[in-house]
């Protein structure tokens, strides 16, 4: 299931989820939440991390806000950096932007102009 206009699941690791079977040499089905009802529950072994428990570790997360279609909407939270990429005859400023719903490593470009528009 896709999530936004990125089209895919943010790579981030929300929590950890208790594995139901092995569907296969490369894919597990894993149990979600019933917020994340709508979307698939079989993984590739790829898109997964083990969990190595920790008694100090304290899970602690944000829950998505899904609208009904699954979709969410993504506000930025922050600009952390100003940048002008130069071509040959012109200048493009860019700012790199975290996201509400991203780990503050995953920023993106994104053009200013299109940003003060969007984003006033």
């Amino acid at each position: 299931m896709r999530f936004g206009k990125n089209g895919k699941l943010s790579p981030r690791y929300v929590r950890p989820f208790a594995i139901l079977d092995r569907i296969g040499p490369t894919a597990y089905r894993v149990a979600l939440l019933p917020a994340l009802l709508g979307v698939h529950d079989v993984f590739h072994v790829s898109m997964l991390r083990k969990y190595v428990p920790d008694p100090t570790h304290v899970i602690d997360y944000e829950p998505l806000q899904l609208q009904e279609n699954l979709t969410y909407t993504e506000e930025p939270m922050r600009i952390i950096e100003r940048k002008e990429q130069v071509f040959r005859k012109r200048t493009i400023p860019l700012v790199k932007v975290v996201w509400n719903n991203h780990a503050i490593s995953e920023p993106s470009l994104k053009l200013e102009e299109e940003m003060q528009v969007k984003y006033p």
